[in-house]
Parts: C-alpha cells; structure tokens; sequence
C-alpha cells in the first residue's frame, strides 16, 4: 500500500513583533533573530531618528522588487547583472483615496536593471507587479502608483 504524501502548501505565513521602549515613539521589531529600531515621525512628536513606519514598508516594496527580479531573471534565463530599486511614497491626508483608513496617496516605483534589453525588463517589471505582495499591497491601496524602469548595460 502507497501512502500518497499531502501537497507542500503554497501558503507563507510571516510574523513579525514590535515592542514599544523607554523613548516614546521608538518601537523595537523583532524579524525571526533581527532586531531592528523604528521611530514614529517627528510630525507625531516622535524621535524620527531611525527609520519610520511607512519608510520600512516602502522599503518593503524596493527590497521586493529587487529580490523578485533577480528571481524571475533566473528562472527565464534573462541576462541580469544588477538591479536597484527606489520606491518614493507621499502621504496626503486632505486627498485619501479610500475613507476610514489612511495609505499613500501617490507611489512612485523606480526600476533600473543593468542587462537585459528593454523587452526583457519589461516582462520582468510585469512579473513582479503579479508577484510582489508589497507592491500588490500598494496598488490595491494608493490612489496613484507609477512604475517605471529603464535599463543599462550590463558592466
């Protein structure tokens, strides 16, 4: 008798803690054994010293992009010596797209990929906007979300 083995799980499930510290508005996270420091804005009476909120989950989305299309560039056998990502969000409280909740108003998403031609990047641009859950995120959410990318030779 054959016992078939279950499916592996197409699920990720990922957590992350934060935990307030003696300086108001400074969060300690912990990501599997990193610890990072997050400040909340100095606009919110915050240190804004380190990294914010909203700077880390924008972060998100450049490290994302960058990962994704060095993945998708592999496994397409696409010429891809380096990418670099810059991800620009803007909050605008008096122009929210959506009523009971705040998100970045307008996104700006910057690609430059060193190697493959610009029919090439363009499908990897298209792959990670299916693929990327950040970016998927900040589409659904934003009011405007730019994308462009432009392509060098690889060195």
């Amino acid at each position: 008798m054959t016992v078939a083995s279950p499916a592996a799980s197409t699920a990720r499930t990922y957590e992350v803690r934060a935990e307030t510290t003696a300086t108001f508005g400074r969060v300690e996270v912990a990501v599997r054994q990193h610890t990072l420091t997050i400040d909340g804005p100095v606009q919110n009476g915050c240190p804004g010293e380190a990294p914010t909120p909203g700077e880390m989950f924008l972060s998100g989305a450049a490290a994302c992009g960058a990962e994704v299309l060095q993945v998708l560039a592999r496994d397409n056998g696409v010429p891809l010596e380096r990418v670099e990502v810059t991800v620009r969000g803007t909050i605008d409280r008096e122009r929210q797209p959506h009523q009971h909740v705040t998100v970045f108003s307008d996104v700006d998403l910057h690609l430059r990929l060193a190697g493959p031609t610009d029919e090439q990047a363009a499908t990897l641009v298209a792959g990670f906007q299916r693929r990327c859950p950040v970016y998927g995120s900040l589409a659904i959410a934003s009011a405007l979300i730019t994308v462009r990318f432009d392509t060098v030779p690889a060195s």
